[in-house]
């Protein structure tokens, strides 16, 4: 359409691609977005939006004549020069990233095409300098995404950082991805493709470490009888390691923690260095987990034939994503102890269905709760903090519960008539929440 700036191509409609291209068609560009997917490619052309998260429906709909879908590549070459790779990396056996997705993007490009491939998939460093080995000529840029799912577009329209890595000779293709995130502030960081590599790798597996940290400190807390909550907000105020990511609970989970904290560990065994570090936070947040079963016992003792309430399914509150979710976990030891497992979450119910078979799902919290033995709070959604705690104490067969997030109110829900018990708490402060990674 006559105005419109750049057109940019997006390569793969997950989820950071249909962020990206949503977001890019509203700063006024016209995107064409390309996936393999036959179904999901038809969903969206006729508005219906495949993933939730906040905002991303109404991007989508107001942009709707600047965005084209399409199952066809050769569609997306003739439209765009600039082509944005969003394709996923997932984990493979080994831990290494699988770049098989990547891969067939690149089988798909050829040298003379007038095309810039800018990587926003996540790949371990050194992928660039590979895929510029197997199409010579093509430039390429690497520009890591650092959105956060529940807040997506928020952080992509307002980013604290732009990451551009542009080795010698590509540095005018760095400089045109450069122009199209000037109009969104933040800071435009500009480094060699290596290091814009690392600089995602590295990002995730620091946060996943202050969590595992702030866990370790939790579990010591309750041996001495101190309060975590009161630890965290006094180191928080410490300007040098400020308070975002110190909540203790029950561990990361989601498609970026555990993904990139493993691929940075294998991409440094393979290099012939032993990352000591990510391999105590990657045990940490599994152990992290199953604690929450000894809990339960400590109430309870066997679990055998127990009735236990799952809150909250998906990784983190306002998102449907499973992937790596506490409740995988925790739903399956319970069952391996002999537990009767009934769940509920707002929202990622119907995906949860096909990964958690026999557990037994509700339509709401106080249908979950009714003649339950215990609860576990496992995703900070808001409309817990507002349930009526009185109602739901006298739905359960034994009001208890296990805050896995610190979420709740702990006065509150003893006042209720609960047996409460947190991560790391000997007293009833409340935790003001903060968006989860």
């Amino acid at each position: 359409m006559s105005g419109d700036r750049e057109a940019i191509g997006v390569v793969g409609v997950g989820w950071v691609g249909l962020v990206t291209a949503a977001c890019f068609a509203e700063v006024g560009h016209r995107v064409v977005a390309r996936d393999i997917v036959a179904e999901k490619v038809e969903a969206l052309s006729r508005g219906e939006i495949t993933i939730h998260e906040p905002g991303l429906a109404e991007l989508l709909a107001r942009n709707a004549e600047r965005l084209t879908f399409t199952t066809d590549m050769g569609e997306l070459l003739d439209a765009a020069n600039l082509l944005f790779v969003c394709v996923d990396t997932p984990p493979t056996v080994s831990g290494d990233a699988d770049l098989s997705r990547v891969r067939s993007v690149i089988a798909e490009l050829s040298a003379g095409g007038g095309h810039t491939l800018v990587m926003k998939s996540t790949v371990p460093a050194g992928t660039g300098h590979s895929i510029r080995r197997d199409l010579p000529g093509v430039p390429y840029v690497s520009c890591p995404e650092f959105l956060k799912e529940g807040s997506a577009v928020e952080d992509f329209m307002h980013p604290d950082r732009v990451v551009i890595g542009a080795d010698a000779g590509d540095e005018a293709c760095g400089d045109a991805v450069a122009r199209l995130y000037e109009p969104l502030g933040g800071e435009i960081v500009r480094t060699d493709v290596a290091s814009a590599e690392m600089i995602k790798l590295a990002s995730n597996a620091f946060l996943a470490t202050k969590i595992s940290f702030v866990n370790e400190i939790a579990n010591v807390c309750e041996e001495v009888g101190a309060d975590v909550a009161e630890v965290a907000r006094g180191m928080g105020l410490d300007q040098r390691i400020g308070p975002s990511f110190l909540r203790p609970g029950i561990g990361y989970g989601g498609s970026c923690f555990p993904k990139d904290v493993s691929a940075l560990k294998m991409l440094a065994g393979n290099s012939g260095y032993h990352f000591q570090l990510l391999n105590a936070v990657i045990e940490v947040n599994e152990l992290q987990k199953r604690r929450v079963v000894g809990k339960l016992q400590k109430h309870l003792g066997s679990l055998l034939g127990k009735r236990v309430a799952l809150l909250g399914l998906a990784f983190k509150p306002h998102t449907d994503d499973m992937r790596e979710a506490s409740s995988l976990v925790l739903a399956a030891r319970l069952e391996g102890e002999g537990a009767e497992v009934v769940a509920y979450d707002p929202v990622a119910g119907d995906v949860a269905r096909g990964l958690l078979g026999s557990v037994e799902f509700r339509d709401s919290v106080l249908d979950a709760l009714e003649g339950a033995d215990a609860a576990i709070l496992v995703t900070e959604w808001p409309e817990f903090a507002a349930l009526d705690w009185s109602a739901a104490a006298e739905r359960m067969a034994r009001p208890l519960m296990i805050d896995g997030r610190n979420f709740l109110d702990p006065s509150l829900l003893r006042t209720a008539g609960f047996e409460y018990e947190g991560i790391g708490r000997a007293v009833a402060t409340p935790v003001q929440a903060e968006p989860a990674p």
